[in-house]
């Protein structure tokens, strides 16, 4: 039936986006260009609303029994309405953070879903967060949602790289024995590859915050429900799956701080427009930022059966890549370079 589910996810996807890129139009949903923007002409947007419908359909003949499912679908069903009242009015950016911050509350309020504690590797003890786990849990829902937002600038970007997450989410969920969140994650990523036969460049729909949203929020509940309650190495396991849309906010924020701006203020300096600005072509920088992605997810499939020093030097073997990237294409800012400068110290 799984089999089933997920074909006939793809098939809708398929079949549903012509038919919302018609809405879009309709409804005045559409995407003008101005500087920031790498298209030139108004572009229907809302394309998430047919991943959000094709996820229901394959979930409807799937119906996976878990506890969390009504829970998940009510929380998904407001971050849609709150992105498809982005993308047609614009509203405020607080307007935006109430909408996520009421999805997440139906999460972690009636669905349960909560990090509780995660067991310590060294000493065999235990760190509860106690009431701590309430605001942890929402603040990891609303921060993963709005960075899959932050790298939905170019064509087919956010899509495949939250299709390339729910790849890896259903592989590590396959290892720990998670059936929900493989069928899940599973069924997300069919829907979500059925929407890019249409938003790959020359993309002829964006999914617009609908989707940008609505994939975010899917990535980072089933990522809490793939693993929580578990150790801190292994808790590590979702941040360095989806390291492309967390370091580009992480430093997104470095920049904007060094540039004394505020943090949610838009600029033309996210990775896929410092790839654009050193001459790679729209699509050749999607497909960078597709490897990346799945060698960050490769990373955190290994990550998953390493002892825990191996684990360690992996994530700093990351660490320092991540670093020396940014550092050598500007993504905090051009005169941003410390561990170059440290390493050229150490040549004199």
């Amino acid at each position: 039936m799984i089999y089933v589910s997920l074909f006939v996810a793809l098939v809708a996807a398929i079949l549903l986006t012509p038919l919302v890129k018609r809405l879009a139009f309709r409804i005045g949903a559409v995407d003008a260009p101005n500087y920031r923007k790498v298209h030139s002409r108004i572009m229907p947007r809302l394309g998430g609303l047919a991943i959000y419908l094709a996820f229901l359909i394959g979930l409807l003949i799937l119906r996976p029994e878990s506890q969390y499912t009504l829970a998940i679908v009510l929380g998904a069903t407001v971050i849609v309405i709150t992105g498809v009242l982005d993308d047609m009015y614009e509203i405020s950016a607080k307007a935006k953070m109430l909408g996520q911050l009421l999805a997440a509350i139906i999460i972690v309020f009636f669905g349960g879903i909560q990090i509780e504690f995660i067991n310590l590797p060294f000493n065999d003890g235990q760190l509860d967060f106690g009431f701590l786990s309430i605001p942890f849990t929402i603040v990891w829902i609303i921060g993963i949602t709005n960075a899959v937002n932050l790298i939905d600038g170019l064509d087919g970007l956010a899509a495949g790289v939250s299709t390339i997450a729910f790849i890896t989410l259903a592989g590590m969920a396959m290892i720990m024995g998670n059936g929900f969140v493989i069928a899940m994650a599973a069924i997300l990523a069919c829907a979500t590859i059925g929407f890019l036969f249409y938003n790959f460049h020359p993309a002829k729909i964006f999914m617009g915050d609908t989707g940008a949203l609505f994939l975010g929020f899917m990535i980072a509940v089933l990522s809490l429900l793939g693993f929580k309650n578990i150790t801190v190495v292994s808790f590590i396991i979702p941040v360095i799956m989806l390291g492309v849309p967390i370091s580009d906010t992480f430093f997104a924020i470095v920049r904007r701080y060094r540039n004394k701006q505020k943090w949610s203020d838009p600029d033309k300096s996210h990775l896929h427009h410092r790839l654009i600005d050193m001459g790679f072509s729209h699509r050749q920088t999607v497909l960078i930022i597709y490897g990346i992605a799945a060698m960050f997810g490769l990373a955190a499939v290994i990550f998953s059966m390493a002892k825990l020093w191996g684990a360690i030097l992996l994530v700093t073997v990351i660490l320092v890549a991540i670093e020396l990237f940014v550092e050598i294409i500007g993504l905090a800012g051009k005169n941003y370079k410390p561990l170059i400068n440290l390493v050229r110290i150490f040549n004199k």
